[in-house]
């Protein structure tokens, strides 16, 4: 089993500090049970990162790099590298993922 160091995107940190952010304003502790969660999914991706699945909406465009986890209703995109797994973002898996991408290019 290959083991490799978990780094977060700035991208991947602002979604995790919006999510926190918007859950807190109901309920602290529930934010806080929110980012542990999240947190421990993305470190779990240490070992056995290859169990997410294919993002299906980019593999469907030919793009096969870019796997995701889901905590529902979140969806942890990641990329798997030699040694370490970059955690690119943390979705709203309601929402449609080509209106998030598009929105986050437009915001760039």
């Amino acid at each position: 089993m290959v083991e490799r160091q978990v780094f977060w995107s700035a991208t991947a940190r602002r979604d995790l500090d919006g999510i926190v952010e918007y859950i807190a304003e109901d309920s602290l502790d529930n934010a806080l049970s929110v980012l542990d969660r999240l947190q421990d999914l993305g470190e779990s991706l240490t070992t056995a990162a290859e169990r997410g699945r294919l993002v299906p909406e980019l593999q469907a465009i030919g793009v096969h790099q870019y796997r995701e986890l889901i905590e529902r209703p979140w969806r942890m995109v990641y990329r798997i590298e030699a040694d370490r797994v970059l955690v690119l973002a943390v979705l709203d898996g309601r929402r449609d993922l080509a209106d998030l991408l598009l929105d986050r290019l437009v915001r760039s």
